[in-house]
């Protein structure tokens, strides 16, 4: 690829949007037209064939988040490049990509990424999943491949084991020869989290003692821990002596301050606040998690949950439903 900017003939004038003028419920999600974005140096200009829908969104979209509006949500997206900017040599058009970390929102029918945080898309892979895949399933791999290194044979505690993340997770582990107790709130995502292959399958009450009684009194070499405040003391209570507590989110609050002697006493214990950008630090790693997730997924070791497809339009009904918990599974649109 030379060092210019690479524009077919036949790109159209204008892209088609979903903002957010002012903070508010998902009615605020409007669908519009705007100007095409324009590649620059080191971008690529994607045609968006579906995106994936997450829960931060909501936030921003709301105003929970501080926002600047009008505001585009989204930064996950597959699709086929359409344009490249000066100085990308890694990407072509008409090739697919992934990403998680796109420049401009993907509600739209098109968007800007870095060529660098674009992943191409093996041919095995729909678009629907490889829009699905990034942010939970690289974050699940970071978790149990460098946060902390599970080893085959060892047993972990996951949480929120019916969720995007625990469900990619719990099948990773899996495969990867580990045993998985895992949480969940309701017996309906018990049998969600059990289809994902988990051993152990505990309601939240108690669940600590429960963790003991299976390991026979010695607890997990670690704990996955997404939900925080409503769990973190139990996860503490389920570590074995020098185990690792792995505090990745806070679905039900923030944990409060903890005191460094607290983990002494429990048994000289490990604790680390992990973020997703933290482990997508330059390519090499970017392309390894990628890689190792896509060969999973072809291989069939893991399995994606689609719970529901809206076209672009529709982002404000996704939203509602969403948040709403009316579905089950990740969503995405389809542009």
């Amino acid at each position: 690829m030379n060092e210019q900017s690479v524009f077919p003939e036949d790109l159209p004038d204008r892209a088609r949007v979903v903002h957010a003028a002012q903070a508010g419920g998902p009615e605020v999600l409007v669908a519009t037209e705007s100007a095409l974005p324009e590649p620059g140096p080191h971008q690529v200009l994607v045609e968006t064939a579906a995106v994936g829908v997450n829960f931060i969104e909501t936030y921003q979209r709301s105003g929970v988040y501080p926002t600047q509006y009008p505001f585009t949500p989204g930064t996950e997206a597959s699709g086929r490049v359409l344009a490249v900017g000066e100085a990308v040599e890694s990407l072509s058009p008409g090739q697919r990509v992934t990403t998680m970390e796109a420049d401009t929102g993907t509600y739209a029918s098109h968007f800007l990424v870095d060529a660098g945080k674009a992943m191409p898309v093996p041919d095995e892979v729909t678009d629907e999943q490889a829009a699905a895949l990034p942010l939970q399933g690289i974050t699940a791999h970071y978790l149990m491949n460098s946060t902390y290194r599970v080893s085959p044979g060892e047993t972990v505690l996951t949480h929120a084991g019916a969720g995007g993340v625990g469900q990619l997770l719990t099948q990773l582990l899996k495969a990867k020869g580990a045993r998985v107790i895992t949480t969940c709130s309701t017996e309906e995502k018990a049998q969600i989290a059990q289809a994902a292959g988990a051993d152990y399958v505990l309601g939240y009450e108690n669940f600590a003692d429960r963790v003991r009684e299976i390991t026979k009194g010695e607890g997990v070499a670690a704990v996955f821990d997404g939900v925080g405040r409503d769990t973190y003391l139990g996860s503490l209570d389920s570590l074995a002596i020098r185990g690792t507590f792995v505090l990745f989110g806070g679905a039900s609050g923030q944990v409060p301050p903890l005191d460094p002697q607290d983990l002494n006493r429990r048994g000289g214990l490990y604790l680390t606040r992990p973020a997703t950008h933290w482990y997508l630090r330059n390519a090499e790693e970017r392309s390894w998690r990628y890689a190792e997730l896509f060969d999973s997924l072809t291989k069939g070791d893991l399995k994606l949950s689609i719970g529901a497809a809206y076209p672009l339009d529709e982002a404000g009904r996704a939203h509602d439903d969403l948040e709403n918990r009316r579905t089950t599974g990740k969503l995405v649109l389809t542009a």
